[in-house]
């Protein structure tokens, strides 16, 4: 009888014990995991602000000279063609100044072939008065005035042919004057842009002074990325090199590309924000048609590229050099010193300290995720 109640007794201890350290055994952390595999990894580096769409060819165009908008001959959208007018102010006083400096050469040339003509008339005849000379059929004074008549009529024929120079060179700086107050276009293009009506004054941009321009014109055959890098990356990037361009207003579709230049000189908007502009050409240019000039535009260089290689997420990286790994027996967590080759921002290759298969936490920012931490699979985690 003792003896029962004892074992009953150790029983309920027992019992009671379980249930103790039931209520009281730690909670598992739910983590996310992901496992050790193989496949590409690279090195990439991205502009640290948003880059744009430019034209390979883009005029911002204004007139020379100012002055009222008489002729405006397109509208925004417009597609024109090299040589194109597209606008003219008033000019009608240059106009007739052009008009009189081709008077004035038209009368410059005529008065050219009567001097000219009557100098070769007088050389032939002092010629003439030579020969008869000779033969003492005219004194010598005669045939001296011949000669001097001819030298006389040869040096008018000189000065006048100068005066036609003369009136060319006025011909040509009205014309320029009266090209001063049109605008044409300096290649094949669209009219994204006009600032001015008919009857409005156009102002030209003196020196120092912006003004917007009065026709902005743009070559959508041709498109590229421009897109601002970070100093520190600018020495790794090179001409050639392949670039992802993404554009937020096509998101998820990637565009080819390869480095096309590399400005030589840093852009400081701020002390703090310095920055390079790397251009990037489109390697397939029949994709970029239809998109617009001005869309942001994010480009990802890959500068170094390694296929079939051990690799984790970059984010389960800790900054100590290690690794969380997850022991599923005992449901615990281990650092795991590792050493990594080339990364980004997604994917770190790992050269030793990992097998593949391996599993290791990525979501170290939640509390209590430390080395020996009762853990248990995240199921609802993003993979």
């Amino acid at each position: 009888m003792r003896a029962r109640t004892l074992l009953v007794l150790l029983c309920l201890i027992a019992a009671g014990a379980a249930a103790v350290w039931w209520f009281k055994r730690p909670t598992p952390i739910p983590v996310a995991l992901a496992t050790v595999d193989r496949g590409l990894v690279e090195a990439t580096v991205s502009n640290t602000r948003a880059g744009e769409i430019e034209a390979c060819q883009r005029a911002k165009l204004s007139t020379i000279a100012g002055g009222r908008i008489e002729y405006l001959g397109v509208k925004e959208g417009d597609k024109v063609v090299a040589g194109q007018v597209l606008m003219r102010l008033w000019n009608d006083d240059q106009a007739a100044q052009v008009v009189v400096a081709q008077r004035q050469l038209e009368t410059a040339q005529r008065r050219v072939t009567e001097i000219c003509t009557m100098a070769a008339n007088a050389r032939s005849e002092a010629a003439r008065q030579s020969a008869l000379h000779k033969r003492g059929f005219v004194s010598g004074s005669a045939e001296e005035k011949a000669r001097t008549d001819a030298t006389a009529r040869e040096a008018a024929c000189r000065t006048s042919q100068s005066d036609i120079a003369a009136a060319r060179a006025q011909l040509d700086a009205a014309r320029a004057n009266t090209e001063r107050t049109v605008l044409t276009a300096p290649f094949a293009g669209t009219i994204a842009k006009i600032v001015g009506e008919l009857g409005e004054y156009a102002t030209p941009s003196p020196p120092g002074v912006a003004t917007p321009p009065a026709i902005d014109l743009i070559d959508e055959s041709c498109l590229y990325v421009k897109a601002p890098m970070d100093e520190v990356d600018a020495p790794k990037i090179h001409a050639g090199q392949t670039v992802r361009i993404t554009l937020d207003a096509l998101p998820g579709r990637v565009f080819a590309g390869h480095v096309r230049r590399v400005a030589p000189y840093v852009f400081a908007v701020e002390k703090q924000a310095r920055t390079v502009d790397v251009e990037v050409d489109f390697d397939h240019p029949e994709e970029a048609r239809g998109l617009l000039v001005g869309y942001s535009a994010d480009a990802e260089v890959i500068l170094e590229s390694r296929p079939d290689v051990l690799r984790i997420p970059t984010a389960a990286l800790r900054s100590s050099g290690d690794v969380l790994r997850y022991d599923a027996a005992t449901g615990t967590l281990s650092a795991q010193p590792v050493k990594t080759g080339i990364a980004n921002w997604a994917q770190t290759e790992i050269t030793d300290g990992l097998s593949e298969g391996d599993r290791i936490v990525t979501s170290l920012e939640r509390d209590g995720i430390v080395t020996g931490a009762l853990v248990t699979p995240d199921t609802d985690a993003p993979k």
